[in-house]
């Protein structure tokens, strides 16, 4: 097995808080009911040298501490238009980041700040810079296992089960499944190459300040093209062991609303505890010209945030009382909706899952990108590169897709664009949930609350999506 190399460091020689050390040796696949236990392929990745071979990128003495620190107390589809590739050597890559910094003009930061406002950028300064650094290296060093040994075929049950555990200096990363997501990520058309370098130390992770009640905590990639989530160990265990028949759905249905799930990690720092996180496409990206935001669940009871004041630069995902009043205005395409809508949601509901979000985003369509026909494409053998079905396009509830980035998440009405995707895939209904759904229904009579069963769940949302659409 050839050695795997270790990741470009962020920028930060001196702080360094990416750098590695050690050997390499293979284990078997761990079953999904033992998540990061010992049973698994285990790597160390070696120290990066310098391209002339005679100096070690060292980490810093106290950064380890610092690491342990941040990580206890913070971590409680189409090409994406302009690529950033990380320089073809590890070594260049990190001169190539901490050069970057020195290139940018003035102009160029307001402009940056600009596109940005709303979300905060993990810089040295930030308290979790620490453990996004290691984010970023793990994340690194885990694709390249992908890239020099990529999968041949559909995944099977054996790489859905797997663990590969990678030990780098001060932290371990852990890839669960990950032969099986490789194959998904490339059967989306999302090379490995851009993958690595957008979650890698090639720019820093911008945090965002989400309205969920939840205590996880939301990365997204420096591009915005991928969001990060810290999950719960009962949420990674659940979607593992939904894992198979999650693929069979994109498969059967390729124009899906379901969330793309493109990894699942888990790191630990130091003897820590381990922290689990799941990277996925971002429903709300590109970005740039999106005007509202909304995560809907079909109730009532705490589904209101209080909006931005008018004028404010700040980006709110708001909630279902703050939709009154409004409609989504598909046209022709609204019977797709509906449609695909039923599909994903009854598949939801054979999983025992509830409590999920339709994600929701508008952005006003440009004179020239109007009428029918305007820039969109019909795929008619299959509708992303790789995806194979046995089943007839028919039957498949197949769309006319946007010729934009993301074309997955994009439906375009006759004046709006609009984001949708259904996330949040891993709550399962069972006993916590059902005594909490009693619970609610003594302290909330009469009203409306997203701890329901999975059927009634999956009926309320569809009836919400049917009455808010024309």
């Amino acid at each position: 097995m050839p050695r795997v190399a270790a990741p470009p460091q962020p920028g930060q020689r001196s702080e360094g808080c990416c750098s590695s050390g050690g050997g390499l040796r293979r284990r078997s696949p761990a079953p999904p009911a033992r998540i990061g236990c010992s049973r698994d392929r285990r790597r160390s990745i070696g120290r990066p040298r310098s391209r002339g071979g005679d100096r070690l990128l060292q980490r810093g003495g106290g950064d380890a501490a610092g690491a342990r620190e941040a990580a206890a107390g913070a971590m409680a589809a189409p090409s994406p238009g302009p690529r950033e590739v990380l320089a073809p050597s590890p070594e260049a890559g990190c001169r190539a980041a901490a050069s970057t910094s020195g290139r940018r003009g003035l102009l160029w930061r307001l402009r940056d700040k600009q596109a940005r406002i709303g979300l905060f950028e993990i810089g040295p300064g930030h308290e979790l810079h620490q453990l996004t650094c290691m984010m970023q290296a793990g994340l690194w060093a885990a694709t390249q296992v992908s890239m020099d040994h990529p999968t041949t075929g559909p995944p099977t049950e054996e790489d859905f089960s797997e663990v590969l555990t990678q030990v780098h200096e001060g932290f371990e990363l852990c890839t669960l499944a990950g032969p099986a997501f490789s194959w998904l990520r490339r059967s989306l058309g999302l090379a490995e190459e851009d993958y690595q370098a957008a979650l890698g130390p090639g720019g820093p992770y911008l945090q965002f300040l989400s309205t969920s009640k939840s205590k996880a905590s939301f990365f997204l990639s420096h591009d915005q093209r991928f969001f990060l989530k810290t999950q719960r160990r009962r949420e990674v265990r659940a979607l593992l062991a939904h894992l198979p028949r999650y693929v069979q759905h994109l498969q059967r249905h390729p124009h899906s609303l379901l969330a793309r799930l493109l990894g699942v990690h888990s790191l630990r720092v130091a003897r820590g505890k381990k922290e689990f996180f799941i990277i996925m496409l971002s429903v709300f990206y590109p970005a740039g010209r999106i005007s509202e935001r909304y995560d809907i669940k079909g109730c009532e009871v705490s589904r209101w945030v209080e909006p931005a004041p008018e004028g404010s630069p700040l980006v709110l995902v708001l909630k279902d009382l703050n939709f009154q009043g409004k409609t989504i205005d598909l046209g022709p395409q609204r019977s797709w909706l509906i449609h695909q809508m039923e599909l994903d949601t009854a598949f939801l509901r054979e999983l025992n899952v509830l409590d999920y979000s339709l994600l929701m985003a508008f952005q006003r369509l440009h004179e020239d990108e109007r009428g029918p026909g305007s820039s969109l494409i019909f795929r008619t053998a299959r509708s992303v590169r790789g995806a194979q079905s046995p089943e007839e396009p028919g039957s498949q509830n197949r769309r006319l897709l946007p010729d934009s980035p993301n074309a997955l998440h994009i439906l375009d009405g006759p004046e709006q664009r609009y984001f949708l995707g259904l996330v949040d895939l891993a709550t399962v209904y069972g006993l916590r949930k059902r005594l909490e759904h009693l619970w609610k229904t003594l302290r909330y009579p009469g009203r409306t609350f997203s701890t329901v069963s999975p059927a009634r769940y999956a009926r309320r949302l569809c009836q919400w999506v049917e009455a808010h659409t024309e």
